[in-house]
């Protein structure tokens, strides 16, 4: 069976940047299974799987435009400490929800100086050339459940 949109696709794979550093892997875990067209993946990591099947094992590179997007600088600012009530010790890497006039975005600190903190809300991986080394796993219909809750299960 070829892989189209409505089938459950497992698939392991391992993720690299241009550097060659693997940033997730399924290697040693449970393939990945999700709904195919659901855009429960990237979307140019579904474009690549499209009519492949069981057994196919491919290389493909992604770029940003197809994957998290890319940087923009809009998404980096600079917040007083006091948009932190509640919140005592502020560090670098520590992870939030910014509520904005388009609803909740995940932003992240970046950097902490004296009352100013720099948040960015751009993805880890926004504008990263992300590679893929795919091997598809299992490709099966889709049940009416998975199709409601546009997930596999």
């Amino acid at each position: 069976m070829q892989i189209k949109k409505d089938c459950v696709v497992a698939m392991h794979y391992t993720l690299t940047n241009d550097q060659g550093e693997v940033l997730d892997s399924s290697e040693g875990r449970e393939p990945l299974k999700f709904l195919q067209g659901a855009h429960n993946i990237i979307i140019g990591l579904e474009k690549a799987i499209e009519g492949k099947q069981v057994g196919d094992a491919f290389d493909v590179s992604i770029e940003p435009e197809e994957a998290y997007g890319v940087r923009h600088e809009q998404m980096i600012q600079k917040v007083p400490k006091s948009a932190f009530q509640g919140v005592d010790n502020l560090e670098v890497g520590m992870s939030f929800q910014a509520e904005t006039e388009q609803g909740p975005v995940p932003v992240k600190i970046t950097e902490v100086v004296d009352d100013v903190v720099t948040v960015d809300g751009n993805h880890e991986l926004a504008g990263e050339r992300l590679h893929f080394k795919v091997s598809i796993e299992e490709v099966r219909e889709a049940n009416k459940e998975e199709m409601e809750h546009n997930h596999a299960h």
